[in-house]
């Protein structure tokens, strides 16, 4: 573990709108402001009591005693507390990442880390990408982050996952997660961050208290900690089997699995086992499994010195630090708004620090992006024709956060993933993004500026010429560019296909490896500190605090903001289908320009759909779905704005 870490932190030093090319905005009527009235159901006031986490750990312990697999066993909140950690007696110490495909380790890829921390990055995945709407377990996010969509050997030359990158969220670092015990080791605001992002590996499932998402439980076993290369076939994998008997009385609703959903025509994999499948009867006891077949451990920076089990936060309450807004806070009456546990919003709407945004401006940005959310059919909801649901962040230029606001059962993991997304079109449209990736301490992080100038034969790049919205951003992130075109050099953005895997992935992972190493120190021992709450070694845009602050984002759902030429902030959208997300933030903060003016999306002549991939392909900026809206059937309705 500490020759890990060691090689970690050593390492770590180290299109138009819906469209083609270019064209000129049509004016469009000023729209009404954002309506006050709801069209959201608040979820039911549910959550996990110390019987229902005793009674998880005892069916997931009892299938795995009957395997003969002694596992680690993490139970969750939704909104990211660890209630338990139980180790059965012989379970593994370590487990070690998926390595690279040439042997080339680089970033997450082939490290040997607690089995604790793949629990726990489970258990999230289960809780963070769920909701009333889709229940979506670890085998789900393996099969939406890789290089091809769907994963599998006959699928070569499609194109990425739809979530390609989202495992580098929730990250240790993250200055928005909440870390235990930095409000009082009681305090159970959230969301909580994640040892290792969110997991790809199977055996991470939601938890479900009378049709509402309460949890998640993540199982390490096999001390592997890989990803399902082809959903083609069915395996047989242990971690999976021992977390689905751990939802026995907390199942996902059987409607609104991921095997009910799906994404451009494919359908999205839940489990590749089913209840029938498991060995044991569900009727465990935990009287009968603590301390007979282990008991229960603490992790440094996740629970208590002394373990115990907790119950669960009641999402949606003061104490969950999620909860409904006040009329002060936003005007929408089905937004929701991130708490610090004492009733103090988080991240109240207000003018950006570098002056270039008023209070006013952001106001309306949110305003309009919400109402946009509010009309939009949702793509990865059940039942049919639901309302999208997302989380929003509005950001400066700096990356300060002018306001995050929600709706009530949009994912969790859309928090972190939207203001990571907003950073991301900030920081690459500005100015400095090219001297201050040149400025981070890692020459592996440096080498990326040349390799992007040099790809598009332009050694102007990244110098606030060109906006870059997350699809953008994205098209160069691939291990192939254009996108999923096999025999294409790799984007320069991305790691070359031969190195490639979800552990590393070009400049997102190169930019954490050190807070991750650091951190992955500081759960073990190794050291007395812990990664600072700011990802990446970038220079500070102010004192004290870089742009992107809880890492990069590179899959669509962002738009950088403009004064005319001058970049001014950016919106991130995350929780539903990408063209949704693109879509929510495109038109919102179209809209809002109409509303206040003044503001708007980039001028056509600096959108980064302006640059050339190699073979003449042109990079996109953003992509909206066809007939997006529950009220109208309008079309194309980003079209030439």
């Amino acid at each position: 573990m500490k020759r890990s870490i060691g090689f970690l932190a050593s390492t770590a030093l180290l299109l138009q709108a819906c469209g083609g090319g270019p064209s000129t905005p049509t004016p469009t009527p000023a729209p009404a402001p954002a309506p006050a009235s709801t069209v959201y159901t608040v979820p039911g006031a549910e959550a996990l009591t110390i019987t229902d986490v005793q009674n998880i750990l005892a069916r997931a312990a009892a299938e795995a005693n009957q395997r003969g697999r002694p596992a680690v066993i993490a139970v969750s909140d939704r909104v990211g507390n660890i209630l338990a950690i139980f180790r059965m007696t012989g379970a593994p110490a370590n487990m070690v990442t998926s390595a690279a495909p040439n042997g080339a380790n680089m970033d997450a890829q082939n490290l040997s880390v607690p089995a604790e921390a793949g629990a726990i990055a489970k258990a999230l995945t289960g809780a963070y990408l769920s909701s009333g709407g889709n229940a979506f377990s670890s085998r789900t996010a393996s099969m939406i982050v890789q290089q091809h969509f769907p994963p599998a050997p006959t699928t070569t030359g499609l194109e990425s996952g739809p979530l390609f990158g989202v495992q580098f969220s929730q990250l240790p670092c993250s200055d928005l997660s909440a870390r235990y015990g930095s409000l009082g080791a009681d305090m159970q605001i959230g969301p909580k961050r994640s040892p290792l992002g969110l997991a790809a590996d199977p055996g991470g499932f939601p938890l479900y208290k009378n049709g509402v998402v309460v949890g998640g439980i993540g199982v390490m076993a096999d001390g592997v900690y890989g990803f399902d290369t082809n959903v083609l076939d069915i395996d047989s994998d242990v971690e999976e089997a021992i977390a689905l008997a751990g939802t026995r009385g907390f199942e996902a609703p059987e409607n609104i699995r991921a095997n009910r959903i799906s994404v451009d025509g494919t359908t999205l994999r839940y489990s590749d086992i089913d209840y029938t499948g498991l060995v044991t009867a569900g009727t465990a006891t935990y009287a009968a499994t603590s301390p007979a077949l282990g008991g229960l451990v603490a992790v440094r920076g996740y629970t208590a010195a002394v373990p115990a089990i907790l119950p669960g936060a009641v999402y949606g309450t003061e104490a969950s630090g999620v909860r409904a807004s006040t009329p002060a806070e936003f005007a929408n009456r089905d937004a929701f708004v991130l708490s610090n546990g004492s009733g103090t919003n988080r991240y109240p709407i207000g003018a950006g620090t570098d002056g270039l945004l008023t209070a006013t401006e952001a106001r309306a940005i949110l305003e309009e992006s919400f109402a946009v959310m509010s009309r939009a059919r949702a793509q990865i909801r059940q039942p049919l024709d639901s309302r999208a649901q997302v989380s929003i962040s509005l950001v400066d230029t700096t990356g300060a956060v002018l306001g995050i606001v929600r709706s009530p059962d949009a994912p969790m993991f859309g928090i972190d993933v939207s203001l990571q997304k907003a950073r991301t079109a900030a920081f690459l449209s500005h100015p400095q993004a090219g001297a201050q990736l040149l400025g981070d301490p890692s020459a592996d992080v440096r080498a990326f500026v040349p390799a992007a100038r040099t790809f598009f034969g332009n050694p102007g790049l990244l110098t606030g010429a060109h906006a870059f919205a997350d699809r953008s951003v994205g098209n160069i992130s691939r291990p192939y560019a254009p996108d999923g075109e096999v025999g294409r050099p790799n984007g320069p953005f991305s790691r070359p296909i031969a190195q490639f895997n979800p552990f590393s992935t070009g400049l997102q992972s190169a930019l954490v490896l050190t807070n991750l190493g650091q951190h992955l120190a500081f759960v073990t021992g190794a050291s007395i500190t812990d990664t600072p709450q700011r990802c990446t070694f970038v220079p500070d845009a102010v004192p004290g605090r870089n742009r992107i602050q809880n890492g990069i984002q590179i899959f669509p759902g962002s738009v950088p903001i403009y004064r005319g030429n001058t970049l001014v902030g950016a919106i991130g959208v995350s929780g539903d289908g990408i063209d949704q997300d693109d879509m929510i933030s495109f038109l919102g903060t179209h809209q809002a320009g109409l509303r206040v003016g003044g503001i708007g999306n980039a001028p056509a002549a600096i959108r980064a759909d302006n640059l050339m991939m190699n073979g003449g392909t042109r990079l996109r900026y953003v992509s909206c779905p066809f007939a997006p809206f529950l009220d109208t059937n309008a079309q194309n309705v980003c079209a030439g704005l």
